[in-house]
């Protein structure tokens, strides 16, 4: 089911904002075919966001090697740059 499953077709009904994060060293989600598909088929919404963090796994953890193995020696348990766009972009949506 999960090879079969196009989610562009979901993904082109969505018409709430949407925040949808990858970071470029994430290799359970690849970031580029990930964002790149939210990208072409989102409905436009000027509250929506779409962000690509350079150097983050798929825990938004700093990394240089992006293997699942690595997670235990990290000690960052997720970066500030994430959680303050996520608290910026919530607040952005919510506060007129």
């Amino acid at each position: 089911w999960f090879l079969e499953y196009n989610p562009a077709e979901v993904i082109s009904r969505v018409t709430c904002p949407v925040m949808a994060l990858n970071g470029s060293m994430d290799m359970q989600v690849l970031c580029k075919d990930n964002l790149s598909v939210i990208k072409n088929n989102l409905p436009h919404n000027e509250r929506s966001a779409i962000k690509e963090y350079d150097s983050l796994n798929h825990l938004f953890r700093n990394c240089t090697i992006a293997t699942a193995l690595d997670y235990g020696a990290i000690e960052e348990t997720i970066s500030e740059k994430v959680l303050e766009d996520i608290a910026g972009w919530i607040n952005s949506v919510v506060l007129p």
